[in-house]
């Protein structure tokens, strides 16, 4: 039955074959009554699946671009029809298949991986938890803090709004085909904040500028945002976009802001 899903290159797919992997993965969603639904993205042949599926705490939706893995799964789930669905994960609407927060959990292809992450991002409000392998090079880069030379847009973004921490390394050993690269297993845990103090899409703006000339100082790298009248944080400015907390973008969007009032 196994050798019925081919791992296709361009889906990014590197199939899980390790089931103590598998496990530890499921193992790491916190069942804190913060979601009564899981959505599997990209399970390819099961092997989280296997572990989801009968679970009663919470229902699991498994959601596969592949229509091999889709025939394959739904052979091999015959009782969970309803809940195995061919569509692109990026396109998805989570509303489709439950009103209330659902939890994302996969072994993630690696060439949609960040977007992947944008699109918890954009519907945070309907998930308060993901658990996730990343590419190692990605996983370490979401969990990084302040002061790292890997702390980036993507830290700063998914950080303002969940608490990231780095559960565990995977050789490439328990995959099939092997990745060339190592993986890695972070958890994303939403926090209290709803929504940012300034305006969200000037933030972004901002993180991505002072990110993009990351060698320059802050000064340098948002001088385009900057007007003779904006009162700004000099040591804030005077640092690089590495050593910004998200609470300094935030000030900094704050401070940036006055100009749209």
């Amino acid at each position: 039955m196994a050798s019925l899903v081919r791992a296709k290159k361009y889906l990014g797919q590197h199939f899980l074959t390790d089931k103590n992997t598998a496990k530890k993965i499921v193992d790491a969603l916190l069942i804190d009554g913060s979601f009564d639904t899981v959505v599997e993205v990209g399970p390819g042949m099961g092997v989280l699946s296997d572990y989801l599926l009968p679970e009663k705490r919470y229902t699991t939706y498994l959601i596969d671009i592949d229509t091999e893995s889709i025939v394959f799964l739904k052979q091999k789930y015959a009782a969970y029809q309803q809940q195995i669905i061919g569509a692109d994960f990026l396109a998805f609407d989570f509303k489709k298949i439950t009103q209330s927060n659902c939890a994302v959990i996969g072994n993630f292809p690696y060439n949609i991986s960040s977007q992947i992450l944008f699109k918890v991002l954009d519907n945070r409000q309907q998930v308060p938890q993901m658990v996730g392998m990343f590419q190692k090079e990605v996983a370490e880069r979401v969990a990084a803090p302040p002061n790292s030379k890997v702390y980036g847009i993507l830290s700063v973004l998914i950080q303002a709004f969940y608490t990231v921490e780095y559960l565990f390394t995977v050789n490439s050993g328990v995959f099939n085909p092997p990745p060339k690269v190592k993986s890695a297993v972070i958890r994303l845990k939403r926090n209290a904040v709803a929504a940012l103090p300034c305006n969200e899409e000037l933030f972004m703006k901002v993180v991505k500028a002072a990110f993009n000339q990351r060698r320059k100082t802050v000064r340098n790298a948002i001088g385009s945002f900057i007007q003779p009248h904006h009162r700004l944080d000099e040591l804030l400015l005077q640092k690089r976009a590495e050593n910004l907390s998200v609470e300094d973008f935030v000030t900094l969007t704050l401070q940036l802001q006055v100009s749209h009032e």
